[in-house]
């Protein structure tokens, strides 16, 4: 079996998995951590060289703040443990959003894992945090707008590729494959630019109870399809269709160049 090159995954359904047990829902949250470690040492291994977690939305900011702090001291405790694995295992740390919104002590730990795994080139894991997909895109824009604004680029010059240059992800291919647990059907303002050409796997699995054989699973149903990026089955393009993603995306196998 092959693994898809780039992961994304919508890990969803902690709460909903604490509340079916009887549980307070930071437990949920611990056994959704413990979940983490064990697709992340999975998809290493299986050969996947990009894995991207959404581990908080933007919109999560609205949650009651006893479950947005419990949530930071999670992270920061689930990053400080895990940092010897991930040197361990050539895996690098990467986060996108908007980070600067974070408490300041998971910040801290974040810049200091993140320096700490640079150097690792099997895999890279990208956790988004205070992240959104439209939020990103605003941000890229108004960064193209002050290009524009200093004469340093001209309207006429804003391209697919360029507009990506500017997004959290650059550096990073667009994902293969979109995992969302949990049964709901929808991206929740994840990646909303990068998933064009994604193909989507919605479980109903929680996430806690999301495992090993289940991304195989996601991963022989990946392999099953046939990816034509808007081609018809013969293989040639519709009238009037737009360009496929290889024809202007930026997709580097390398080490992304922004952390």
């Amino acid at each position: 079996m092959n693994a898809p090159y780039h992961v994304a995954i919508i890990m969803d359904g902690n709460g909903r998995w604490a509340a079916a047990r009887g549980l307070p829902k930071v437990l949920g949250h611990r056994a959704g951590a413990e979940a983490v470690r064990g697709v992340v040492e999975a998809c290493a291994e299986l050969g996947v060289r990009a894995l991207t977690l959404y581990a908080f939305s933007w919109e999560n900011w609205d949650r009651p703040k006893t479950e947005i702090r419990e949530l930071m001291e999670l992270l920061s405790e689930f990053l400080l443990r895990e940092r010897a694995a991930l040197l361990e295992q050539g895996i690098r740390l990467r986060a996108i959003g908007r980070l600067e919104q974070l408490p300041e002590e998971t910040q801290t730990v974040l810049r200091r894992v993140t320096a700490d795994t640079a150097g690792m080139t099997r895999m890279t894991l990208t956790l988004a945090l205070s992240y959104g997909g439209r939020q990103e895109i605003l941000d890229a824009a108004a960064r193209l707008a002050r290009l524009v604004r200093s004469g340093a680029l001209a309207p006429d010059d804003i391209t697919e590729a360029r507009f990506a240059e500017q997004l959290y992800t650059y550096g990073l291919p667009d994902p293969d494959l979109l995992i969302r647990t949990s049964g709901e059907r929808r991206l929740s303002n994840f990646l909303l630019w990068q998933t064009s050409y994604t193909e989507l796997y919605v479980t109903p699995k929680m996430w806690p109870d999301f495992s090993r054989e289940d991304l195989v699973d996601a991963f022989a149903d990946f392999e099953r399809r046939d990816r034509r990026y808007g081609r018809s089955s013969d293989g040639s393009r519709p009238a009037g269709s737009l360009e496929g993603p290889e024809a202007g995306l930026h997709r580097s196998h390398g080490t992304p160049d922004r952390a």
